[in-house]
């Protein structure tokens, strides 16, 4: 086994935390060379507004405005669709689905239109971080599944499309939403990194890190098979 001059072994590739130190590496250095042909207040207003637009707890919003009370009491307490769908209320949820796709969807697009591509992958990175750390609701959000397909159909949709087909095959599979989601963010990471530019690859990159932590609970039920399976109840 590989060790250091000091006898410590060497951190995995796979750890987590040097996951996450390689991702804001890569993140750092896609900002560096931006900023030497772009204006950097270009860079803050797109982070600043996909962060603002990704904060909106649409979720919670609608579930209040129709007299379904406050979602963070029920379920996991996350304000995204799969926990308004808990109440009851499928149309709600399915509402919440479509715009909190569009938190990081649209508003990356948008941004992408008027600064350019670079600032909308920040964008839509930053609806992302948004959406699972709203300043308004204490930094407690939800998981950002459907900000992170939204992100992905909008700016890299052959991405897209890949995520689904791998988080649907895998849910179909194993039974497991949660699953396929992780496994989903696993390979267009390593997909994105191959075949796209630094953009789109650093935005996917950390939106699947997101994904992933915000996933620890169910990755750690997942090892010891406590995860509810699709269409389990209880």
């Amino acid at each position: 086994m590989p060790s250091t001059l000091n006898g410590e072994r060497p951190k995995s590739t796979l750890d987590p935390h040097c996951l996450l130190a390689t991702t804001l590496h890569l993140c750092l250095a896609a900002a560096r060379k931006g900023m030497a042909t772009h204006d950097i207040i270009h860079w803050s207003l797109s982070l600043l507004i996909g962060y603002l637009a990704g904060s909106i707890p649409f979720g919670l919003l609608l579930a209040k405005a129709f007299g379904e009370g406050d979602i963070r009491k029920i379920g996991s307490g996350n304000i995204g669709a799969t926990n308004v769908l808990r109440t009851g209320r499928k149309d709600i949820a399915a509402i919440t689905l479509l715009l909190d796709a569009a938190k990081a969807g649209v508003t990356g697009w948008l941004v992408q239109h008027y600064f350019g591509a670079p600032f909308g992958y920040a964008a839509a990175a930053a609806a992302l971080i948004g959406h699972c750390y709203p300043i308004w609701l204490k930094f407690k959000g939800g998981k950002g599944v459907a900000t992170f397909f939204g992100g992905l159909f909008a700016l890299v949709w052959p991405i897209g499309i890949l995520a689904a087909i791998v988080w649907i095959a895998t849910a179909v599979l194993t039974k497991y939403s949660s699953l396929g989601a992780l496994i989903a963010c696993v390979i267009c990471t390593i997909v994105s990194h191959i075949f796209f530019g630094q953009g789109p690859s650093v935005m996917v990159g950390v939106m699947s890190v997101i994904i992933l932590w915000r996933h620890r609970d169910n990755i750690n039920r997942l090892r010891r098979g406590e995860e509810s399976k699709i269409g389990q109840k209880g």
